[in-house]
């Protein structure tokens, strides 16, 4: 197990425990991380109570189709956008039947992608506690990257989850 594989189980844990704890049920709307997020979700014992799914939303058009992001909002400014990382978390959120949902949306490279250089990633959570998206400049290799990601969509769910309601 790498450094990185540590860190993101140790927050996918943490994530699980304050939900169940909290009752809350989390789902996830997933592009350049291709299912990372739910994949570390799902692998901490008693996730089941809590994890209602999630959306692996790689082409452009399933993020309009299945998540409802509006197409000419995809066509204008491409997938690698914050307002579009905020849609594919509301539409997750919807889809899903969950309480706080969580969106990635990014470029990992080799090649810049929708006018954005690689390492621009945006991650979103939408819950009853508001929403938030969060622009990350990320840097390495194509796996670390996504890597980065899936620890960076962890950490924005626990942070959600930790805030006291407003």
């Amino acid at each position: 197990m790498t450094n990185d594989d540590a860190v993101t189980n140790d927050l996918a844990a943490r994530v699980i425990a304050r939900a169940r704890h909290t009752a809350t049920t989390l789902g996830t709307a997933e592009s350049l991380t291709g299912g990372g997020v739910a994949h570390a979700l799902t692998g901490v014992p008693g996730a089941s109570t809590v994890v209602r799914g999630g959306i692996v939303s790689y082409a452009t058009q399933v993020k309009a189709s299945v998540l409802g992001v509006d197409s000419r909002l995809l066509a204008e400014r491409g997938a690698v956008d914050p307002d579009v990382a905020l849609a594919m978390a509301r539409g997750a959120r919807r889809v899903l039947g969950c309480a706080l949902a969580v969106a990635t949306t990014g470029v990992a490279g080799p090649d810049p992608a929708d006018g954005k250089p690689v390492g621009t990633v945006f991650v979103a959570t939408t819950g009853p506690r508001g929403e938030r998206v969060r622009e990350l400049a990320l840097s390495g290799s194509r796996t670390q990257i996504r890597s980065d990601t899936v620890a960076a969509a962890l950490q924005a769910v626990l942070d959600t989850l930790e805030d006291p309601p407003s």
